[in-house]
């Protein structure tokens, strides 16, 4: 009996003891250097979005956050070491909506699920979709687009690959106006661009930066933003609201995230920092000339924005047919 009572005992000690040790670390995080795994290729969008907002909270949290670029499968490869990860705060995912939301069902193995396997911290930053028509293209506007896009379905639209927010932009747009595109995937933006300017490939849902060369030297127009509010990159150009199409709104995004099982009292500080870091009126600027909207949520706001576009998603793919990718 007293060899029970004293393995109890030594069980209750063991218990007590971790949570007065998660506690503290809780307490003093962060105390030592954080990893921050971007799971897109270093220079794009996504990864100058999350260097600027993890700058900001590196200066505030008095810690370096240490960025780095783990491209593949849409984002997915980056993403799975992050779900593996001890969490305890010190590791970290700047995901998006491709590897958090969409692939869940565009993929039929990402070794990872985003809901069960994740703490939601918060998106930080949204990019708008913009629906640009090359100037080859006899359009000026996004009535004007649907009229033409009707009579001569099957138009191009290009993105940066199958399963991507553009591609799936372009299959939401599809469907909302009820006519046939199609989407031709490119390895890279850099590849798009002159198509789009040739006409070859006359029609993009895309971010600001992967057109703002095309729209700057005159070889594509930007018909509409996919958002509540104008961009200020494009204050000319109306949201589909204004121009028509009120049910067409959509963006890609990004979020940050650590491993399921990292204490509330981390992610509250993180979520708290990050808020802090979007509300910087130089971090809000420099999100800006990159086309994005600074976003953040409470912890809870921000689990049910990631089920909800995981849900949205899902059904876009469905709808649209598109098969999994192995």
């Amino acid at each position: 009996m007293r060899v029970t009572e004293n393995r109890y005992l030594a069980a209750v000690l063991a218990l007590a003891a971790l949570f007065v040790s998660t506690a503290t670390n809780a307490e003093n995080y962060p105390s030592r250097p954080i990893t921050a795994v971007v799971p897109f290729a270093a220079g794009s969008a996504s990864d100058v979005v999350s260097r600027i907002l993890l700058e900001r909270m590196s200066r505030s949290m008095g810690q370096p956050i240490i960025v780095e670029n783990r491209p593949g499968a849409g984002g997915n490869i980056g993403t799975a070491t992050v779900a593996k990860a001890s969490p305890d705060g010190y590791t970290l995912v700047g995901g998006g909506s491709g590897p958090v939301a969409a692939n869940k069902t565009m993929y039929k193995e990402l070794g990872y699920d985003p809901e069960k396997d994740f703490e939601t911290i918060s998106p930080f930053a949204a990019f708008t979709i913009v629906v640009v028509a090359s100037n080859k293209l006899p359009v000026n506007n996004l009535q004007e687009l649907v009229a033409y896009a009707k009579a001569h379905p099957g138009l191009n639209y290009g993105s940066v690959g199958v399963g991507s927010s553009q591609h799936l932009a372009g299959e939401y747009f599809s469907q909302v106006i009820g006519v046939k595109l199609t989407h031709v995937p490119y390895r890279n933006i850099s590849q798009y661009g002159p198509d789009l300017i040739d006409g070859n490939v006359p029609l993009g849902f895309q971010w600001f930066p992967n057109i703002s060369f095309a729209l700057q030297s005159n070889g594509a127009k930007a018909l509409a933003v996919a958002g509540a509010n104008r961009l200020a990159n494009l204050p000319d150009t109306p949201t589909t609201k204004e121009a028509g199409l009120p049910e067409y709104v959509v963006s890609g995004w990004f979020a940050l995230l650590a491993p399921k099982g990292t204490p509330a009292e981390i992610v509250n500080k993180l979520n708290a920092e990050l808020a802090a870091a979007v509300a910087d009126p130089e971090v809000r600027a420099k999100f800006q000339q990159q086309g994005a909207e600074p976003v953040s949520l409470p912890p809870d706001q921000a689990k049910k924005f990631i089920s909800g576009e995981i849900k949205k998603y899902h059904d876009i793919i469905t709808a649209a047919g598109l098969p999994q990718i192995e």
